[in-house]
């Protein structure tokens, strides 16, 4: 961390070139001979990505920030409160503590907290930023966390952690064991130190291949922002033996839709032929693959095994996409001539052997409008689409 970067008046020069793109920046020529101009250049790129996904840090004066890259990468201030919503109790330590947003939040649940870092410019980067942010019982240790839990050496509440995705030697990698570090097989290890384990993974983790790397599963929290799911958080308990939770939330403009269930509970679901409304499950839910208890769970049906689209002659609340259904097409050349061919709309595929892109093109269907035509199976395999109105 260079401290220069916190002299008032390149402090001002970031501020001011708020927006101004690095390549254009770049040209000009250094007016602080005193430091690298990259340095500087980095800082107004970076508050420029903090402006709307971290605005505490984006408002805050001082802030220091590492790569642009390192703050696209980093939790959202959304995603953090979300986390720090899941534990209580006294103390938490942060393996993998990187800028320190997800620890920030923790530092509001939790008397004391240990961020460890092992770039160790990162951790002093983080270490400054508390102190202008007043997260006073943060504790920063730099170096790698697995020495850091020994010199401790104490009980915990919580133990987080973040494994990276990047292998110097496989590069991006989604399996568990190949992430640094290597949490399934340090796991026993670090339950000898908290009794509570979360590990935040990334949403290409496939749930079924995390189970089976990871034992003592209590939770599984699929988190969705504006509809997109950002991350996925195992809640682990030393000794849990029974089967996991499977939460879904889609955090979108302050509101919250969840829903929960049992993994391993057999559900059975129901399909019908299209009805009155139709309703497509928000990205936490598909992430999830819990279709058919969706079925169950809101007494509605699904128009085939493999479309996850649902049905009702009476509307309800779901988390989700909700539509009135005007019309019923069969996917005929007279048909889609009749009703889809050149008009405008919005056009989505659910179990379909064309893509969006694909109809698109073939029958000169304008994009946007107020009409959303989802083209999908119905359960008796055939073929149709649904013009509907959003509700």
């Amino acid at each position: 961390m260079n401290p220069k970067l916190l002299e008032p008046e390149i402090q001002e020069f970031i501020i001011k070139n708020e927006g101004i793109p690095a390549t254009q920046l770049a040209l000009k020529k250094n007016p602080f001979p005193y430091i690298e101009w990259t340095e500087v250049i980095n800082q107004v790129a970076a508050r420029g990505k903090a402006k709307t996904k971290l605005p505490t840090w984006y408002t805050a004066k001082n802030i220091i920030y590492p790569s642009k890259t390192s703050v696209e990468q980093t939790s959202s201030e959304v995603a953090a409160r979300y986390k720090a919503s899941l534990i209580s109790g006294h103390s938490l330590i942060d393996l993998t503590g990187g800028f320190g947003i997800d620890d920030y939040y923790f530092s509001k649940k939790v008397n004391e907290v240990a961020h460890c870092e092992l770039n160790l410019e990162l951790s002093a980067i983080a270490a400054h930023n508390f102190k202008e942010l007043g997260a006073d019982n943060i504790q920063c240790v730099p170096g790698d966390s697995t020495d850091a839990l020994r010199l401790l050496n104490r009980q915990w509440d919580w133990l987080y952690i973040d494994p990276s995705r990047r292998h110097d030697a496989k590069g991006k990698v989604f399996m568990l064991k190949d992430c640094l570090p290597d949490v399934p097989y340090l796991l026993d290890f670090y339950f000898r130190f908290a009794h509570n384990i979360m590990i935040k993974t990334a949403p290409l983790l496939d749930i079924s291949a995390g189970l089976r790397e990871l034992h003592s599963v209590k939770a599984i929290h699929v988190v969705a922002i504006n509809n997109e799911v950002k991350e996925l958080l195992w809640i682990l308990e030393k000794g849990y033996k029974g089967s996991p939770m499977l939460e879904t939330i889609d955090i979108n403009k302050g509101a919250e839709n969840t829903f929960a269930t049992i993994m391993g509970t057999e559900a059975e679901a129901q399909y019908g032929l299209p009805k009155k409304y139709l309703y497509e499950p928000n990205s936490a839910i598909m992430k999830s693959g819990a279709f058919n208890t969706v079925s169950v769970h809101f007494s509605i049906e699904k128009l085939h095994q493999h479309s996850h689209l649902y049905t009702s002659d009476k509307h309800i609340a779901f988390p989700g996409r909700c539509f009135a259904v005007n019309n019923i097409v069969p996917y005929t050349k007279a048909e889609i001539k009749k009703h889809i061919e050149g008009k405008k709309m919005n056009i989505s595929t659910r179990n379909f052997p064309l893509s969006a892109d694909e109809l698109q093109k073939k029958w000169k269907i304008k994009d946007g409008g107020d009409i959303y035509a989802f083209f999908t199976t119905n359960r008796q395999n055939e073929k149709i689409v649904l013009l509907c109105a959003k509700i």
